[in-house]
């Protein structure tokens, strides 16, 4: 007997010591209660260290560049630098997807450990770094994009982990964490680098060790697989097209903020402009892939979901403006603000850590807190609520002054904090219960993609924002300054008509470049006074604090506009796909006798179209209709609209059988089985009033599946549980002896289901404390 979380197949693991469904023996079966528990406490550290890796070395740079004794201002050395920011992020952005769909295959829970011992291995090495100068370099970007592959097995797979192991009802909550775990860990990540490497580089990867270890041991111990796996082949032409692509064009967006040819960027440089052309017709060419191949990395369908399109659409806007507000924050803090107020610049990425932790405690506050809310009170608004309440965040950040209070400042960035865990939680949700039981993996992994991307794209969307702002500024700002200080007038001209990149990598960092610019031989040929006052650390900062103010009201500007756009795509809503079907010939109206059930891994075709009518022939609106395939699993979920209507396309074409299940309040519910056929159908369904099942127990639903007519127990009959949304929130399985039990349920109203020729339902409502019983007889088993 199979009871609990949807999603899960074949019989589940038992609560004590024994093997699961991979062999291996662990001390907490599927459905101890506590396991769901376990399973989110285990990926939330995965993707903690996962995240805080894409950041820790961000803020580390100026230390980690010292001990391998490399100059990162120097040009030769830029693109060691650009390398060793985005390598990590442009690596798991390709990769994600791959490794979702990878885990629906071969089981999320074996990817998901695999990617913990390669994270924890790569920190290791990565630690031990032999090399100085560029191979110092080499060595740690080379073992950051191995370590990056472990990161992406981690990302790809937590998420549909949860959303496996959890009920829906707790389904919000549970993704909330997780994914203000994962965002949160990209500010961690910041405050964790500046601590650790004012004692040594190298404990910026040594502190991922232990932790991966214990995890890695843990993971293989207590995870099991639950999920749906959906047997297939890789999509190899799409997974190369996809990274090709999106490596080119990504690349090229990176190296476009390096100066070329006498230009302040590179964006005139043929190899940048072969990479965004290239970039972008390879990413066509893997749309066309997948929409030939039968089995796709991306399933492209997904998209098909309104609220799946708008969700990720809402997820890549988010990470470009939150990747963005990242950067300008570290340069603010390292390279004006914390040294005009009396810091040394080889103490500020230590402190810009730990003044930018209001950001972090913002998420950890609201994160958590909006995904258990979400599921009380729906999604779609906390999210769209996080954008705005980040858009107020920018608005109030662009009218700071660049000396700024820091109260004030502490009070902006929690509050953009606060909207960040708002939105995270309830848009993941909104993501992930869009889509079929088999197809998380992927959901999962194109989600991250996203994210990932976003927050490389907002490197190069923001710098050159950035850019694009101080060169109207900064070459007369600094020239005129260095003259005032006795600096011959060909000199600062000569540092004025510099890249301003080099001077923004330098606040970036941390570095008063000033001295590096001017050289020896001109500082020796000043006074005492002014050569001081030019590389101390006050002339630097005030020098760019008004010419970056200038860059900044762009970029934030920026941010507000996409705040406001992710806002509104987090309000689309959108029909789930649901199978088309073909009635029996000869069939009643609301009922098809149908052949066997389809394998679970049976896609469902598009074309359902009909209307949802009571006794009366009137129109019922907001009716949920519920599409369950024959071992149970939640595949669609749509509602009627105001004339009783309802359109439901399906992901994919495939032949099957599938149990329709339509419900509303005030009306009995009605369960029609559908068999896939050629072409779309038209049924309409009539649904007769309430049948007044009146109070029962909180917690469980125990009762006997029988036959009709004989009155003996059925076995192996699948039994599904909806809630008054539609959504499927436990399976079950009869006993040789008829009898099922669910348990773990919270108060509500319920739809019990028993799949048959024709299926049966009956209502029952929990609140009382004691098991309910809800008998069933059936015509035929399925």
């Amino acid at each position: 007997m199979t009871t609990g979380q949807t999603g899960r197949t074949g019989p589940a693991a038992t609560a004590g010591n024994g093997p699961d469904a991979s062999g291996h023996r662990s001390w907490m079966g599927v459905d101890h209660p506590r396991y769901k528990w376990v399973a989110l406490t285990n990926t939330t550290v995965g993707m903690l260290l996962a995240t805080i890796n894409s950041s820790i070395v961000l803020i580390s740079l100026p230390g980690i560049f010292t001990g391998i004794r490399l100059d990162p201002l120097r040009p030769a050395n830029v693109s060691y630098l650009l390398w060793m920011l985005m390598g990590y992020m442009l690596v798991t952005a390709v990769l994600v997807v791959a490794l979702g769909r990878l885990g629906d295959m071969k089981g999320r829970v074996r990817i998901y450990n695999a990617g913990f011992l390669i994270f924890t291995l790569t920190s290791v090495v990565l630690s031990l770094d032999p090399f100085h100068g560029a191979s110092g370099a080499l060595w740690l970007i080379g073992w950051r994009i191995v370590q990056a592959v472990g990161g992406s097995m981690l990302m790809a797979n937590s998420a549909a982990i949860l959303t496996d192991a959890f009920p829906a009802r707790q389904r919000g909550m549970a993704l909330g964490v997780n994914m203000v775990a994962g965002i949160a860990g990209s500010f961690l990540g910041l405050v964790l680098g500046g601590v650790l490497v004012t004692w040594n580089w190298r404990s910026v990867f040594w502190v991922n060790v232990p932790i991966g270890l214990v995890g890695t041991l843990w993971a293989y111990k207590s995870l099991h697989e639950t999920g749906v796996r959906r047997p297939g082949r890789m999509d190899w032409w799409g997974n190369v097209t996809f990274a090709a692509g999106l490596t080119a064009l990504l690349a090229a967006i990176t190296y476009g903020i390096q100066p070329y040819g006498g230009h302040t960027m590179g964006w005139t440089n043929p190899w940048v402009i072969a990479g965004l052309a290239g970039g972008v017709a390879l990413l066509a060419a893997f749309c066309v892939v997948e929409m030939k191949v039968p089995e796709p990395m991306f399933p492209l369908r997904l998209f098909r979901n309104a609220a799946f399109a708008g969700g990720n659409a809402a997820t890549l806007l988010g990470a470009v403006a939150r990747g963005g507000l990242q950067f300008m924050l570290i340069i603010w803090l390292q390279g004006i603000w914390l040294p005009l107020h009396g810091y040394d610049y080889a103490d500020t990425p230590l402190w810009a850590g730990i003044y930018m932790l209001p950001l972090t405690t913002g998420f950890l506050l609201a994160g958590p807190i909006s995904g258990a809310l979400s599921d009380k009170f729906g999604a779609r608004l906390f999210a769209a609520s996080g954008f705005v309440v980040m858009a107020a965040s920018f608005a109030g950040l662009l009218v700071l002054s660049s000396d700024f209070d820091y109260w004030t400042f502490a009070a902006l960035i929690f509050l953009n904090g606060l909207g960040g865990g708002l939105f995270a939680a309830p848009n993941t949700s909104i993501i992930m219960s869009s889509v079929p039981a088999d197809a998380r993996g992927a959901a999962s992994g194109m989600r991250a993609t996203f994210q990932n991307a976003g927050m490389v794209l907002s490197m190069g969307v923001f710098f050159s924002l950035m850019v694009a702002g101080l060169s109207g500024s900064l070459p007369h700002t600094l020239s005129s300054g260095l003259t005032a200080q006795g600096v011959p007038a060909d000199a600062a001209r000569t540092v004025a008509g510099l890249p301003p990149v080099g001077v923004l990598f330098a606040a970036f960092l941390g570095y008063n470049p000033i001295q590096h610019l001017l050289g020896p031989a001109i500082l020796h040929h000043l006074s005492p006074g002014a050569a001081a006052h030019l590389t101390g650390r006050e002339f630097f900062p005030h020098l760019i604090s008004q010419p970056f103010h200038h860059g900044l009201v762009v970029v934030f500007s920026l941010a507000i506009a996409m705040s406001l756009a992710a806002a509104a795509a987090s309000l689309i809503r959108g029909r789930t796909g649901v199978p088309a079907a073909t009635a029996s010939p000869g069939a009643p109206p609301g009922t098809t006798p149908a052949p066997p059930p389809a394998e679970p891994s049976a896609a469902p075709p598009d074309g359902v179209r009909g209307r949802v009518v009571d006794g009366a022939g009137r129109p019922v609106a907001h009716a949920v209709l519920t599409l369950v395939d024959g071992h149970g699993h939640q595949r669609a979920l749509a509602r009627s609209d105001e004339d009783g209507g309802y359109a439901l396309t399906g992901p994919g074409p495939g032949p099957g059988t599938y149990t329709l299940v339509v419900s509303a309040q005030g009306h009995a519910p009605q369960a029609v089985r559908f068999t896939t056929g050629p072409g779309p159908v038209l049924p309409d369904i009539t649904l007769a009033g309430g049948n007044g099942t009146g109070p029962a127990a909180n917690g469980a639903v125990r009762g006997t599946v029988r036959h009709e007519r004989t009155g003996r127990p059925l076995p192996g009959v699948h039994v599904t549980l909806l809630d008054d949304r539609g959504d499927v929130v436990a399976r079950a399985r009869t006993g040789p002896d008829g009898v099922y039990t669910v348990r773990d349920l919270a108060p509500g109203a319920y739809t019990v289901v028993a799949a048959g020729h024709p299926p049966v339902t009956t209502d029952v409502t929990l609140g009382d404390g004691a098991a309910h019983r809800a008998d069933l007889d059936l015509g035929h088993t399925s």
